[in-house]
């Protein structure tokens, strides 16, 4: 059997790649996956739905409570109600039914570079084109003359993502300020992914819930609740586009876990001390990979800001599948900064959502290997 071309043309994300290398005693810094124990209140929640037997189809747009639940979290950001917001099975599925809904064959879709490995595939597997933009240096913001630079009359969406995987970066009001009067100017949709906005450690969340006449924004309870496993998220748009999206969902899935959303509804409501505990792991853990990275000749980081992922730049001569395949070898994994564009080149991300003990050995390994490359 042959398979489609579309499916072909999309790369592997760099991300498995380097997961496929890990051996049984590898150093695990390559997966953004949070090694905290999730909210016993969602644990017990979804137990306690599966045991009543809730466990059938659900509307496919996800309960009409864990709908407004979020609403209601998010509504410090502007006008929300339940009708705004959308379940789906994670913050990925979320990313790709906004693609399928807005981008037509030959649109062309605007791209962060740096970014996470699956934008400019959600674009391909859509018929249009991934069009990457430049992040600037140090405090990754989009360079907004890049974009306007690469603006054409196909130019449909820019994507945008605050906190950054793979950077850490987190999106100022002028940028955003800048992005939507692009928007406004060019008639251009903004898809802004806001899947970290719990993991913020310096400044404020500067999210695009308040402008839905030209936004959508994903989120996601992954990363929030520790439940990655659970496969979760949630989108939030303008409720004239929400049948669109619905209708969407639907032929993607019917209906997201049932017993799952229940768990997070149960949740959700006293979420704040367990985000103020993870926050305070996690900036201890940002704190340590950063000290111990410019502590290496040759490499620098700025603290990154948001979410839990350094994304470091080097000097030595190497490209950065390479140098990240040396260190895996010698027992850390990590990933390519060229994985996430070409602008990543010359990074290596690690994430720090693992403990002190596997960053510090992890970071005894790369000092090691960076110092073996003089």
């Amino acid at each position: 059997m042959k398979v489609s071309q579309r499916i072909s043309a999309v790369p592997m994300s760099g991300i498995r790649k380097m997961f496929d290398l890990a051996g049984p005693d590898s150093i695990n810094l390559g997966l953004g996956e949070p090694d905290l124990s999730p909210p016993q209140a969602a644990i017990d929640g979804m137990n306690r739905a599966a045991s009543a037997g809730l466990n059938r189809y659900g509307p496919t747009a996800g309960i009409m409570e864990l709908r407004d639940a979020v609403a209601e979290r998010y509504s410090r950001y502007g006008k929300i109600g339940g009708g705004n917001v959308m379940i789906t099975p994670s913050g990925s599925s979320a990313l790709l039914e906004i693609s399928e809904t807005f981008v037509d064959p030959g649109d062309e879709v605007l791209v962060p570079s740096p970014g996470f490995v699956i934008y400019g595939p959600h674009a391909q597997l859509c018929g249009g084109k991934s069009v990457e933009y430049r992040l600037t240096d140090g405090d990754f913001q989009p360079d907004i003359d890049d974009i306007l630079s690469k603006i054409t009359p196909k130019t449909k969406m820019i994507v945008v993502t605050t906190p950054s995987n793979p950077t850490g970066g987190v999106l100022t009001e002028g940028s955003k300020k800048a992005l939507l009067d692009i928007a406004e100017d060019k008639g251009i949709m903004i898809l802004s992914d806001e899947v970290y906005d719990s993991f913020i450690y310096e400044g404020k969340h500067v999210s695009f819930l308040d402008r839905l006449d030209v936004a959508v924004v994903s989120g996601g309870f992954s990363k929030m609740m520790a439940v990655t496993g659970w496969r979760m998220g949630f989108l939030v748009a303008d409720e004239s586009v929400m049948p669109d999206l619905i209708k969407m969902q639907y032929h993607v899935c019917a209906s997201p876990n049932m017993p799952a959303q229940y768990g997070i509804l149960d949740a959700l409501p006293g979420i704040e001390p367990y985000l103020e505990n993870a926050r305070k792991v996690y900036k201890a853990r940002r704190d340590l990979i950063t000290e111990r990275i410019n502590g290496i000749d040759g490499m620098s980081l700025e603290p990154p800001k948001g979410a839990f992922y350094a994304f470091p730049s080097y000097e030595q001569n190497i490209a950065s599948a390479d140098l990240a395949n040396k260190l895996a070898q010698a027992g850390l994994i990590c990933t390519p900064g060229s994985a996430f564009g070409k602008y990543g080149e010359k990074h290596l991300r690690f994430s720090y959502a693992a403990s002190e003990d596997k960053i510090s050995k992890g970071m005894d390994i790369l000092a090691e290997v960076m110092a073996g490359l003089k």
